[in-house]
C-alpha cells in the first residue's frame, strides 16, 4: 500500500497494489501544469486509488475535450490527470509519500519538450505516447 497527498495536507489518498513505473512527459500541457521541465506520472489502476481525505478540497481543469487534470484547490499540487473513461490514472509521482520505489521507464512527446531541457539519462524516448498506450 500507499499514501500521498498535497503539499498543504488538505488531500490525501492511498493506493492499494503496486505501483512501479513512472513516465516522464515532457508535451506542452504537462510543462505548464507542472511548472518544470516534465511531469513525472505513474500509471494507477482507477479501482486502486482511493481518496481518504480532501474531496471538497479537489478541483478538477479540463486540459483538452477528453481529459481533466485533478488539483488539490488549496495549495495548487497537483494530484493525478485521467482521461474520460479510462481504468488507468496518472498519478504524480511527487505527490507520493516516501519511501516508495520508482523505476523511470522513459519519456514521451519528447517532440514538444522545453528548447531548454537536456534529456541525458539514457532512457527510451518517444516523440509521442508511450508504446500500447
Amino acid at each position: 500500500m500507499h499514501t500521498g497527498g498535497c503539499l498543504c495536507g488538505a488531500v490525501r489518498y492511498r493506493i492499494s497494489g503496486e505501483i512501479r513505473d513512472v513516465w516522464l512527459c515532457h508535451c506542452g500541457q504537462c510543462r505548464k501544469a507542472q511548472g518544470g521541465a516534465f511531469a513525472a506520472s505513474v500509471p494507477t489502476p482507477r479501482e486502486q486509488f482511493e481518496l481518504t481525505l480532501g474531496a471538497e478540497a479537489l478541483r478538477a481543469y479540463r486540459a483538452s475535450p477528453h481529459k481533466r487534470r485533478w488539483f488539490c484547490g488549496e495549495c495548487g499540487s497537483p494530484i493525478y490527470s485521467e482521461v474520460d473513461g479510462a481504468s488507468v490514472l496518472r498519478l504524480r509521482a511527487g505527490s507520493l509519500d516516501e519511501p516508495v520505489t520508482l523505476t523511470p521507464v522513459g519519456h514521451i512527446f519528447v517532440a514538444d519538450k522545453a528548447a531548454w531541457d537536456c534529456i541525458q539519462d539514457g532512457l527510451p524516448q518517444h516523440a509521442g505516447r508511450e508504446p500500447g498506450r
